[in-house]
């Protein structure tokens, strides 16, 4: 399997370059700094320069050529602002789809975030609620699209050790995540088609990764 990950440089996405690589599938990272490339080479992947606050859908889809999936990994990051949030978390990922669509790759699995999907409640930090915005707009703008989608939702963050166990489900009670976990649960998606159609938040918890997934697969 090909698969192409927009902010390829991102703690999650080289973490899932690795575990691509090392299931023998081949890793595609879009990354808009040169000096990047270097990491991902060293996850096993391969680097593409495409700053996609600036390309346009037709350049997209050329680097799709031959993609059996794509990941949306990238967002503004600490320190930036609403209009960034906006830029990226939102207009990146309707981008990317829109490439996907030229380019005739199916199969989009986008990270969100826990707490999209509704309004921001009263008193959310104005920065963060413009985050959430984002990652709402994008999950619907996917959702419009005729594509296989599956959208990730993770809980708060952290770079503990991979427990291999975790809470996956449409819904769970908000808590936490190693990243090494999230990177876990995004390939066995990427492996497992019957998740498109799915909206999935994710915690650390009890079932092991690919229990979890198929559980959600099979509907059980």
């Amino acid at each position: 399997m090909r698969v192409v990950i927009a902010g390829g440089h991102g703690k999650i996405a080289l973490l899932l370059e690795r575990l691509l690589s090392e299931h023998g599938h081949v890793a595609v990272g879009l990354v808009r700094d040169p000096d990047h490339l270097d990491d991902l080479a060293e996850a096993g992947a391969k680097g593409v320069l495409c700053d996609l606050e600036k390309a346009n859908a037709m350049t997209v889809a050329e680097f799709l050529a031959g993609a059996d999936a794509v990941v949306f990994a990238a967002g503004a990051g600490p320190g930036s602002g609403a209009e960034r949030k906006d830029s990226v978390d939102r207009a990146a990922s309707a981008l990317l789809a829109e490439a996907c669509d030229r380019a005739s790759v199916r199969r989009f699995v986008q990270i969100s975030s826990m707490g999209a999907g509704a309004e921001p409640p009263p008193g959310t930090d104005d920065i963060f609620a413009a985050y959430l915005r984002a990652k709402t707009a994008a999950e619907d703008d996917l959702r419009a699209r005729d594509l296989d989608w599956t959208v990730l939702r993770p809980g708060a963050l952290t770079d503990d050790p991979p427990t291999g166990r975790v809470h996956l489900l449409p819904s769970v009670p908000r808590g936490s995540v190693p990243r090494a976990d999230v990177a876990a649960v995004l390939l066995s998606i990427l492996e497992s088609p019957a998740t498109a159609g799915l909206t999935l938040e994710l915690t650390s918890g009890d079932l092991p990764v690919q229990d979890a997934v198929d559980a959600v697969a099979n509907g059980t």
